[in-house]
């Protein structure tokens, strides 16, 4: 509650709340028009599918639009405007504790003021968008019955020229393609190229090297053996004198 019993303290909150209230059934009525105003045009475009009637009608809830759009917005100046005396009021309290309260209190009513004007300012975004698009909507359904309404050999050689067109297109996108998988083709084949050649210059360098290699091998064998008989011949005359020394 407002923490304060002095008459134009009590008279600036009961000021804010009823106008907070207005504006909350405001924004349910504004919010529910839109809302109406979406589904009404959804359904004249799904029952005058056939291109015979015009899409836009709604002079009524466009009136009624901006009618409410213009008491919202008033009601958001006048609920800014007590919310900004409140303040000064707040700002002249002496007593610490009190103003302290008056604070928090102002606070909520400010943020109710910013929520009520997101809402306002997001529905109002969502309608314009809807009209816009029904606009747009309805300007391509006159360019159509305009067209379906001129002289019949025109018609019939304006789609024959569209139609050419749309297969030139058509033409040069799969000439596009062609040409996209040739590249594509043309660039792995010449990565595959490279990785042959690489893997052929590494069997001739692995062929290159196994003759050096049974050469090296040749080598060892003959010097094992040439330290084995050396070893052995060595052996042979140590056991004989050896054996001349024990005898003698």
């Amino acid at each position: 509650l407002f923490p304060c019993s002095r008459p134009p303290c009590a008279d600036l909150r009961k000021q804010a709340r009823q106008l907070e209230n207005e504006l909350d059934l405001k924004l349910v009525s504004f919010s529910k028009l839109c809302t109406s105003y979406s589904s009404t045009r959804d359904g004249r475009r799904d029952r005058y599918s056939s291109d015979t009637t015009p899409l836009l009608n709604g002079s009524s809830q466009d009136r009624m639009f901006e009618t409410m759009a213009v008491e919202i917005e008033q009601l958001l100046g006048k609920l800014t405007g007590i919310n900004d005396k409140m303040a000064e009021y707040t700002n002249s309290a002496g007593v610490p504790s009190l103003n302290a309260a008056l604070m928090h209190t102002l606070q909520r009513h400010r943020d109710i003021l910013q929520d009520y004007t997101h809402e306002f300012h997001k529905t109002k975004a969502n309608f314009l968008a809807i009209r816009e698009r029904e606009n747009l909507l309805g300007s391509v359904r006159k360019d159509i019955e305009s067209y379906k309404s001129g002289s019949g050999v025109n018609n019939r050689r304006t789609e024959l020229f569209l139609k050419e067109h749309e297969h030139l297109r058509n033409s040069d996108r799969l000439i596009e393609e062609t040409i996209s998988i040739a590249m594509a083709t043309k660039e792995n084949m010449t990565s595959q190229r490279g990785m042959l050649k690489s893997i052929q210059s590494k069997m001739n360098t692995l062929a290159n090297r196994f003759p050096a290699v049974n050469s090296l091998i040749q080598r060892i064998n003959l010097r094992k053996r040439r330290d084995s008989l050396i070893l052995g011949g060595i052996i042979g005359v140590c056991t004989i004198l050896l054996l001349l020394y024990a005898f003698h």
